[in-house]
């Protein structure tokens, strides 16, 4: 009787002794992408990685917690190491949140960026986005006006909207991308709407601003989706300049 021989779902050449552990990160990883290791998918143990790979147990599980850093697998106590069901934004988030330091330097920055992506993810929206996603828009509107007055709400809905953007974008790097920003931007949110109290027409008009956002959106038009959102940025140049006064564009 022949013995079937399995083949392992990934590339286990030998490794250069440089750094194995992110040779083995690279394998894996490229597995879990293209989909021979599937999401939920236990991860062989550490022993058969290790002979498959031709290198220790302790580089294996190295390399397993830098792919469990980034989001790519879950580690079981007592259970086996998965695949995990989606990548997520998290590890992202961490690094933000980290790089901006929450200062007032840091969340200036951070404002640049996302002055600089906004713009282009809401052209990317309107040549892409679906029915569905509209409608989720749409229902994240509602949301934003039922929740005038009311700051943590408000700020809530607010991100969820700029996240559908990223969904709506059609682009899975953008998505992480917006999301993964989402901490830093909720910490810039709170300082704008701190400043002072915001009677019922300034709850309006920024609502009007994202309202044209999505409209442009819904017609498919990314040019005036794009100008949509610069002039959502320009409308607010006037409280970053306050906030963060190295953030203001020059006159």
């Amino acid at each position: 009787m022949t013995e079937t021989i399995e083949r392992p779902p990934f590339d286990a050449l030998p490794i250069a002794p440089v750094r194995l552990a992110d040779g083995v990160v690279a394998a894996l990883s490229g597995a879990i992408l293209d989909g021979r290791l599937r999401p939920g998918e236990a991860l062989p143990a550490e022993a058969r990685l290790a002979e498959r790979f031709g290198v220790s147990k302790p580089v294996i599980r190295e390399a397993i917690r830098q792919l469990e850093a980034l989001g790519a697998v879950q580690i079981g106590q007592g259970r086996p190491t998965r695949v995990a069901q989606a990548l997520d934004a998290q590890p992202l988030a961490r690094f933000w949140r980290f790089a901006a330091g929450g200062t007032r330097a840091g969340l200036a920055e951070a404002v640049e960026l996302r002055r600089m992506i906004e713009p282009q993810v809401a052209r990317l929206a309107a040549q892409r986005a679906t029915a569905e996603g509209l409608g989720e828009l749409q229902a994240i509107l509602g949301r934003m006006e039922a929740a005038f007055g009311d700051v943590p709400r408000w700020i809530t809905a607010d991100l969820d909207f700029h996240d559908q953007l990223g969904v709506l974008s059609g682009n899975r790097l953008v998505r992480l991308q917006v999301h993964g920003l989402r901490p830093v931007i909720e910490e810039i949110m709170r300082l704008f709407n701190a400043r002072g109290p915001r009677g019922p027409a300034d709850w309006r008009a920024t609502w009007e601003r994202h309202h044209r956002v999505a409209e442009a959106i819904a017609a498919g038009d990314p040019d005036a989706a794009e100008a949509a959102m610069l002039a959502h940025f320009a409308a607010a140049e006037a409280a970053i300049a306050e906030l963060f006064p190295k953030a203001a564009r020059p006159s």
